[in-house]
């Protein structure tokens, strides 16, 4: 709903991507479709008495009848209400517009967070505005992504991030950096000279955090893409387990984040060190639970399950 690709018009009979401003719009009214509908039959509504040959309740199910600027929708829908309540609600975003829809709705905030003072900033600045939507700080997980490079040395940690940065081809490297400038034509721009002067102020001037973090120092494109292209926009961690920890451990205790999205830099093998190096480690400073608590995502996030907007109060 949200997302600046402009690939993603041509998939929902348009020519053209929505505005920035109109996307968010479209997403707060989307998010409360999506609610209605996961509530259009209440908890107990399933009655599957075989005795009195009821299989639900009438009075339970609720038609959303909405109608607004972005959509028009009847419902019920056909299913059951989920046994989170609603799934998990995810966001992606740090821009103003994009902080102030997170507020509101999002549960879970997935955002590019590249150094501790902007990330506590972007922490605090978050759960303040959730208050003002009647949200309490812990109704909101804030969860930057995380690109991680395990090693047994911080030299072997170098040498693999060099490696995989080499596997980059200018071609995808200039892609990569294309879709997060908004699309713009890098073609002909030469890979071993810095991004041209003008699309350096445009960025600045936009403050795309998944790329202005890469523009200190006037780097060449190449190094922008292979930057990157190691995290996809992500921040990036290389180093021991124990270093690795540290830094995790660093930015949680100084609230700068509840957790991370991990992002292994190549799958299956990434994921398999992260878990069998760096889980263990986050156990044993009590960082991280040695077994699950819940049986949903909801649960094991610490997230309330929402009450049906039918649910009668008291």
């Amino acid at each position: 709903m949200t997302s600046s690709n402009p690939s993603e018009a041509y998939n929902f009979g348009r020519d053209a991507h929505y505005g920035h401003n109109e996307r968010y719009e479209r997403a707060e009214e989307f998010v409360k479709v999506v609610k209605g509908l996961w509530d259009s039959w209440e908890d107990d509504a399933f009655l599957r008495d075989r005795a009195s040959a009821r299989y639900f309740d009438p009075d339970k199910l609720h038609y959303l009848n909405h109608k607004d600027k972005h959509f028009t929708v009847r419902g019920p829908l056909n299913v059951a209400r989920p046994p989170q309540g609603y799934p998990v609600i995810f966001q992606a975003s740090a821009s103003d517009t994009g902080k102030e829809l997170a507020a509101q709705i999002a549960e879970v905030i997935f955002t590019p967070l590249h150094d501790l003072e902007q990330a506590q900033k972007f922490y605090r600045e978050l759960k303040d505005h959730a208050a003002k939507y009647g949200r309490g700080a812990d109704e909101i997980v804030v969860m930057p992504g995380l690109n991680v490079v395990v090693a047994a040395t911080e030299k072997e940690a170098d040498e693999k991030i060099r490696y995989l940065q080499s596997l980059i081809h200018p071609d995808v490297g200039k892609e990569l950096l294309s879709a997060a400038l908004g699309g713009i034509d890098l073609s002909a721009c030469d890979v071993d000279e810095p991004l041209p002067a003008h699309l350096v102020a445009e960025e600045l001037g936009r403050s795309n955090s998944r790329v202005s973090y890469m523009l200190k120092g006037n780097p060449t494109l190449r190094q922008m893409y292979e930057q990157f292209g190691t995290g996809r926009g992500q921040r990036t961690v290389k180093g021991t387990p124990s270093s690795i920890v540290d830094q995790m451990e660093n930015w949680f205790v100084n609230r700068g984040v509840d957790g991370f999205l991990i992002q292994p830099p190549i799958l299956p093998s990434g994921l398999d060190e992260f878990c069998a190096r760096i889980i263990p480690e986050l156990q044993n400073r009590g960082l991280f639970r040695t077994e699950y608590t819940g049986s949903t995502l909801r649960e094991n996030l610490g997230l309330r399950r929402p009450a049906s907007m039918y649910a009668k109060a008291g």
